[in-house]
């Protein structure tokens, strides 16, 4: 029998089955195991977690004398109800990057933890649940909806120590605006952004002294990074419910279109849609990071190097597709504008890829700081543009992410 409870009624012994409200607000990355530790129940309790979901036939009831807010005879009666509250507090209207900051910086920090659960729970041989994971895809892929800059800006920013874990969650994040670029419908849009979630889940069986290395690797080292698609493929195979996609992606996410990737050498055709997208998500988030063996590239930059690198790398139509979904100039490029402005873009435009609004707070003729200035080149009447992109240590300048950051937000 399955039973909504207050978190006060809690007791060690009961099996929780899942949490109600958002997911943002659950305190752990897991919805359904024994409760076993009091600590856990104090996290719960100390969550705006109000109510729960047991379930009496895998772990203590509730007390005599108590009574249970609810009952229900299935899990799809419970799914249901988890469903409707959903919808009732989704909310994927289009709003100004600014005004998602803040939403999106509370979804990477909870996603963050979700992915260092699970590839905590894969080194330990625990299975791969693609039903939770799924619920953290909606959480992205709605933020995305609302404006895809605020969280793929935000998850670019990742410490060289985060990369393993925020990669994944940028790419999740980078697959779903890249299925909506290319027109495709909501089901294979969480498709996409779930395989993007999961593509690098064999990296938690690479040593670490390898996937850390501050240096070049050795061959030898090489040849262990090259076995992390078919090493995740085979623990999300054992997984429950990962889908054939997902799958897919995993194993194939460095293949290239010319036969020259790994682990099979396919080409064209012979790779999926889903695999091709996440090729190209997948090698934009690791050129604009900061890694242990380098610093991110600038995102314009990178964009630059893989148009130069998509002949024989990349589908064309996809990555023509990635583009448009970022921008020529995405969030956090470094600028200058043909008035001899220099700045960083913090918020892509509607109407044209070539006029974002730029924050501008250099001058290149006196090669001095001026007062920053928000300019939106699609404006009516603004006669200023983009001139060329710019390396910031040219100018000395060392902090662009902190600056469009802030003004972003």
């Amino acid at each position: 029998m399955l039973k909504k409870i207050r978190v006060e009624q809690l007791q060690l012994g009961m099996y929780l089955k899942s949490f109600c409200g958002s997911w943002l607000d659950h305190p752990f990355w897991r919805n359904s195991f024994v409760l076993k530790d009091p600590a856990d129940i104090a996290a719960i309790r100390a969550s705006s977690i109000l109510e729960v979901w047991i379930d009496a036939s895998k772990g203590l009831d509730v007390a005599p004398g108590e009574a249970a807010i609810s009952e229900a005879e299935s899990e799809a009666e419970v799914a249901e109800e988890q469903v409707r509250e959903a919808q009732a507090t989704r909310s994927v209207e289009r709003v100004s990057v600014s005004a998602e900051m803040q939403r999106a910086a509370r979804i990477c920090a909870s996603s963050k933890k979700a992915v260092v659960s699970m590839f905590q729970e894969a080194r330990m041989g625990k299975a791969v649940d693609a039903e939770q994971a799924q619920v953290l895809v909606e959480e992205i892929s709605d933020s995305v909806a609302r404006n895809p800059g605020a969280l793929i800006s935000l998850a670019r920013l990742k410490t060289a120590d985060d990369y393993t874990y925020m990669h994944s969650v940028a790419v999740c994040a980078l697959m779903v605006a890249l299925a909506r670029q290319l027109g495709l419908d909501e089901q294979q849009t969480r498709l996409a952004g779930l395989s993007g979630l999961l593509h690098d889940m064999g990296k938690a069986f690479i040593p670490a002294e390898i996937l850390n290395k501050p240096g070049k690797l050795t061959d030898e080292e090489f040849a262990v990074i090259k076995t992390h698609p078919a090493e995740g493929h085979k623990v999300l195979l054992e997984g429950k419910g990962v889908p054939a996609e997902a799958l897919d992606v995993c194993l194939h996410h460095h293949e290239k279109t010319n036969g020259t990737g790994y682990p099979k050498g396919l080409k064209g055709d012979e790779i999926s849609l889903l695999a091709k997208m996440g090729a190209v998500c997948d090698v934009y988030d690791a050129i604009t990071s900061n890694r242990p063996y380098k610093a991110g590239w600038d995102p314009a930059e990178s964009i630059k190097k893989m148009a130069e690198w998509a002949d024989g790398h990349f589908d064309p139509r996809v990555f023509q597709a990635f583009v448009k979904s970022l921008g020529i100039y995405p969030i956090g490029s470094f600028v200058r504008l043909e008035s001899g402005r220099l700045g960083v873009v913090v918020e892509q435009s509607e109407k044209s890829l070539l006029a974002p609004r730029v924050k501008v707070f250099f001058s290149s003729k006196s090669n001095s700081y001026i007062a920053p200035e928000l300019i939106d080149l699609a404006r009516p009447g603004i006669k200023d543009k983009i001139a060329s992109r710019e390396d910031p240590a040219k100018w000395g300048i060392n902090n662009v992410d902190e600056i469009w950051s802030t003004a972003a937000a």
